[in-house]
């Protein structure tokens, strides 16, 4: 299966459906971030406290971003131990990153156009929020690939060859 999906249908198929169905590792991957909030039952939370509950349930997360996030968000990130202590979260930081992607369980993934913000994954208000588009797939001839990059990235294997090291705040390796 690989479906696109549009505007603010990411939110609703990635962030509240497909994203609470993980079960064993959660990697995200984006350019910019933001203090995201999101829907939670009836109320709008920070995502960080989705990542948060996640990594409580024993579910290994990863987030790839590229720079710095702004204060909101870094306060919010401070009032969640298990992203500041715990062992199953990890960021990484690489200013090169441009890709914005989800891979749920190694079985499912997003790849599209949406940062993690609220105009791009975010609950924003539809007429406030960017014009976004991306693929969901649950592909092999995707995934793999598409894994094997993002593991790459993670142990530090781009950094080897990078010309980018003198504007890395944090290198992998």
């Amino acid at each position: 299966m690989t479906e696109l999906i549009l505007n603010e249908n990411i939110h609703q198929r990635v962030i509240t459906e497909l994203i609470p169905q993980t079960r064993k590792f959660l990697w995200i991957i984006t350019a910019d971030i933001k203090d995201m909030h999101v829907a939670k039952g009836k109320r709008f939370v920070p995502f960080l406290e989705i990542i948060s509950d996640l990594v409580q349930a024993g579910i290994a997360t990863r987030l790839f971003h590229a720079k710095e996030p702004g204060p909101r968000f870094r306060e919010n990130f401070d009032k969640y131990p298990s992203l500041l202590h715990g062992e199953l979260f990890e960021r990484i930081l690489c200013p090169r990153i441009h890709t914005k992607a989800m891979i749920v369980d190694g079985t499912t993934a997003f790849i599209g156009s949406a940062n993690l913000t609220g105009a791009g994954m975010g609950a924003k208000n539809p007429n406030k929020r960017n014009f976004e588009a991306g693929f969901l797939t649950n592909e092999d001839q995707h995934l793999k690939p598409l894994l094997e990059w993002a593991d790459a990235l993670y142990l530090g294997d781009l950094c080897r060859t990078c010309q980018r090291r003198d504007y890395c705040p944090d290198p992998i390796a």
